[in-house]
């Protein structure tokens, strides 16, 4: 993962013409990267005769930027945060493939939705992507993946979606500012919305996070 992240990281500081949204999130993308470097090279002393210490320890390498906290989740009693909102579906963005398509389209009174904010030069965004492919698989007639990637053009996102085999929906929003302060404010990417069956946004999550913790809440929500 260091290579990948570290390839990708490189290439953000390169590319300076996406919008000052997207600006911004490279620039939280890069520190977050930088962060997850420097947790991988220090060694681990929390706890560790501690039952689940392994655990928290693993975490902290992946999730620079994270928010969540599966221990949280847990405590807090329910599949939903106590304040969870009506998820904001009045939106109309372009696919890879050029098509018009209507965010509402993807609302499913069977199915949990993972919003996933998203871009091709974020190392942390790539590294979550083969645990979304195998949660779409696993409970494609429970769930839907939305992959919303932020700044990248169609082109480009349509090259990395062949080259990671993502087999869920990808939209465009470059320069649809209007769709990440519906849902944020978001800073940094990757950052996930979990919409429970009846639309609400069930949970949050503003950076990366593991894959067992994503099925855990996704499941949760089925």
């Amino acid at each position: 993962m260091e290579d990948n992240i570290d390839s990708n990281a490189g290439s953000s500081n390169s590319s300076n013409t996406g919008s000052t949204g997207g600006s911004k999130m490279r620039s939280v993308a890069v520190a977050a990267t930088a962060i997850a470097l420097l947790a991988i090279a220090i060694p681990f002393v929390w706890s560790p005769n501690e039952e689940g210490a392994k655990t928290e320890s693993a975490a902290a390498v992946v999730t620079p930027a994270a928010s969540h906290d599966a221990a949280e989740s847990t405590a807090a009693g329910g599949a939903c945060m106590a304040d969870a909102k009506p998820a904001n579906w009045d939106f109309k963005l372009k696919d890879i493939d050029g098509k018009e398509v209507s965010l509402s389209s993807f609302k499913d009174p069977n199915k949990v939705v993972l919003l996933n904010f998203w871009a091709t030069w974020c190392g942390p965004c790539k590294a979550e992507i083969p645990a979304f492919v195998e949660l779409q698989e696993k409970y494609k007639d429970k769930l839907t993946i939305i992959g919303y990637s932020v700044d990248d053009t169609a082109e480009l996102a349509k090259k990395y979606a062949a080259e990671y085999k993502m087999n869920y929906p990808i939209l465009l929003g470059e320069g649809r500012e209007d769709v990440q302060d519906a849902y944020g404010p978001i800073w940094g990417i990757p950052a996930s919305f979990i919409i429970s069956k009846d639309g609400k946004v069930c949970r949050k999550h503003m950076g990366i996070a593991p894959k067992a913790v994503f099925e855990k809440e996704i499941v949760a929500l089925m």
